[in-house]
């Protein structure tokens, strides 16, 4: 994985995607959601950010 460094602007807007190398039939965000709710809650405690998502 690349090792990214980010200016920080207060009230910027980041985009990010999550991919797995293998999609076929690969079912690990689906077991692990609560792991990855768990994670953005504790970064979200350290750093606090919004999501904008729209449907």
């Amino acid at each position: 994985m690349a090792d990214y460094r980010r200016i920080y602007i207060p009230g910027s807007t980041w985009f990010f995607t999550v991919n797995l190398a293998e999609r076929r039939d690969n079912y690990l965000l689906v077991e692990n959601i609560d792991l990855l709710r768990a994670a953005f809650r504790y970064v979200k405690e350290r750093k606090p950010y919004r999501i904008n998502a729209e449907p």
